[in-house]
């Protein structure tokens, strides 16, 4: 059967630029979205020509123009969107929004995956403000998904490694505590961790699977379902130096919102839901989604232990 034709929206990002690694991996056609914005951005431009040189084909499309958008579009099969969802608000919204209208007036896509690729926003309408605009405008562009009758799959890939690990948790630095590491609360909240390159390989999986259409997969590594305090553990080992704990109250830790910008309230707010509440662990998924790893088993995805050694 002839390899999905793939293309990624925002290829240049984080999560972006994994979707394509995975994608051209995985043997399809793979197209990037070259957006006249790139501008002067000799990073982000260096990245695309390096995508070219491995198969992957540039279209130059911009999202403010959506006959030429809905050109691009008609060249694939599949969609995904890694459009920076980290502060969604406004613009980023409607460039989204933009994005499903002209997937909508193609009529051609098979599979959509828009950018979320972290907590369910579906479970997340009790989120403490600020950081609930995130949440909330995410489910404004699954709505208009949805009312479309686009077919698409919804990726939850929890706490992405990069950010949450070397640091073990903490705020303000991705890089692991030399002698001190605050611990919120007991320390003992389940989380998931995920290595960002799984991300991108699990998310191609779905895209030609039946198995997913029109429903949310969870990335859930059973190996890398960690409390703070065993992620902690594992470093100490790793290490052979222990580390100062200190606890931190949860509502001390809400308090410390106060003053901070924007941005860092956001974080605070992801963080209690996160570390206090346990909102990626706390629930069963249910008939409306499914468990990347279950549906893969064939993928060798890295455990934290692996993860962290690159650290040391």
């Amino acid at each position: 059967m002839e390899e999905s034709r793939v293309l990624v929206v925002g290829g240049t990002g984080f999560v972006g630029r994994r979707i394509v690694a995975a994608s051209l991996a995985a043997g399809h056609p793979t197209y990037v979205l070259l957006r006249p914005e790139i501008g002067l951005d000799i990073d982000k431009l260096q990245m695309l020509l390096a995508f070219k040189a491995r198969g992957a084909r540039l279209l130059e499309a911009s999202l403010d123009d959506h006959d030429g958008l809905v050109a691009a579009v008609r060249q694939a099969d599949v969609v995904v969107s890694a459009m920076s969802g980290v502060h969604f608000r406004s613009h980023n919204l409607m460039l989204q929004l933009k994005l499903v209208e002209a997937i909508k007036d193609a009529g051609n896509v098979k599979r959509f995956l828009p950018s979320e690729f972290g907590m369910d926003p579906s479970r997340m309408g009790d989120a403490l403000e600020p950081g609930r605009i995130s949440f909330d405008e995410k489910m404004v562009i699954r709505r208009a998904i949805e009312d479309a009758n686009i077919p698409h799959t919804y990726v939850s890939a929890n706490c992405f490694a990069a950010y949450f690990c070397p640091n073990l948790c903490q705020m303000k630095t991705l890089l692991p505590p030399k002698e001190r590491v605050g611990v919120y609360g007991d320390g003992n909240v389940k989380v998931f961790f995920v290595d960002e390159n799984d991300v991108g390989t699990y998310a191609i999986k779905s895209i030609d699977d039946p198995r997913t259409l029109n429903k949310t997969i969870y990335i859930r590594p059973q190996d890398n379902c960690l409390t703070q305090n065993e992620l902690i553990s594992k470093w100490e080992t790793l290490t052979g130096k222990s580390l100062e704990k200190f606890h931190i109250p949860g509502d001390e830790f809400l308090a410390s919102m106060k003053d901070l910008d924007f941005a860092s309230q956001v974080g605070i707010g992801h963080y209690y839901h996160i570390f206090y509440e346990g909102c990626l662990a706390n629930f069963e998924i249910g008939d409306n989604g499914a468990e990347a790893t279950q549906l893969y088993p064939e993928v060798q995805y890295t455990r934290m232990d692996e993860y962290l050694k690159r650290y040391i």
